[in-house]
């Protein structure tokens, strides 16, 4: 059995992001965040079924995230140190006026009840980690039931996986019977060209097949020379060339598994690469604006 202390802890995020410059449009949605904890009320999951510990990132302070970067509204992503337990982002989207849905994670023990409470709960999706080091699953057919329960549902598919799943799965994700999306660029490197496998691999499924959406998403993780990242815009631009009516945007805060003095990224950085990343304001306020609101319609 693992012992919690054996467990990586992760760094805390940036304690004091910078104001952007760049003012985000109004209605901006963030499509990819996580709540952690507080762990005395939602606690993490157990040690054997998790690869780190997060700090504390509690919902109180995603909301003051969002008045001081100008986000609207959120996408709250259930968290892998939080399992299958999807309280904590339950919670997120009851305290938060309408201004947050979310992604929940599921397997094939879940009931469609269990379903019919996470929807009534704001529940528009579920996320698959295919990354064994970070606890995930390569479990196809297990992916394939959860779809398929969903697919009735209005509900949309989000996998995260390494540029070489990327590849070997390309087909089935082609496959897939519901709005598919890929987090954070395939975790390519942005140290290779746009012609590396995978990234041809996202490219062409975002080209090919309407089901397929992307996340303009984690460039501090993707890129190879740091803030003020300037190997990403021409990656966003490829996305943006490929589908601008299927791509999303998201800060990914609080940017968990970071374990070494100086890999933590202030947010407020990232917002300003937004005019880098997507330079024409009407497919800007498309991705940042409109695109999210096909998948989460939000109320109000």
């Amino acid at each position: 059995m693992t012992d919690a202390h054996d467990l990586p802890y992760c760094f805390p995020p940036h304690p004091s992001p910078r104001k952007p410059s760049f003012k985000l449009p109004a209605g901006t949605v963030d499509t990819h965040f996580h709540i952690f904890g507080p762990p005395e009320k939602f606690p993490w999951s157990p040690p054997e079924k998790r690869v780190y510990t997060p700090p504390a990132s509690p919902l109180g302070h995603y909301h003051q995230l969002m008045a001081h970067l100008g986000i609207d509204r959120g996408i709250v992503i259930q968290p892998m140190a939080h399992g299958h337990d999807n309280s904590v982002t339950l919670d997120a989207i009851a305290r938060s006026d309408g201004r947050l849905m979310g992604v929940a994670k599921v397997d094939d023990t879940f009931t469609d009840a269990d379903l019919d409470t996470l929807h009534t709960g704001g529940i528009r999706g579920v996320r698959f980690n295919m990354i064994a080091e970070s606890g995930g699953t390569g479990n196809l057919a297990l992916i394939n039931t959860v779809v398929e329960r969903i697919k009735d549902r209005g509900w949309s598919l989000t996998i995260h996986a390494k540029p070489d799943g990327l590849v070997q799965n390309a087909d089935w994700l082609a496959a897939m019977p519901v709005p598919t999306i890929i987090d954070h660029y395939g975790r390519i490197s942005f140290a290779d060209s746009t012609g590396q496998p995978a990234f041809q691999a996202l490219l062409n499924l975002l080209r090919d097949h309407e089901h397929i959406w992307a996340k303009i998403s984690c460039i501090e993780r993707c890129s190879a020379m740091g803030p003020p990242y300037a190997d990403a815009p021409e990656f966003a631009h490829a996305l943006v060339a490929a589908a601008p009516e299927r791509l999303l945007w998201g800060t990914d805060w609080p940017h968990s598994q970071r374990y070494t003095i100086g890999e933590q990224c202030d947010t407020g950085e990232l917002i300003d690469m937004i005019p880098e990343l997507l330079r024409d304001p009407v497919i800007r306020k498309r991705v940042l604006v409109e695109n999210p609101l096909r998948l989460f319609p939000f109320d109000h």
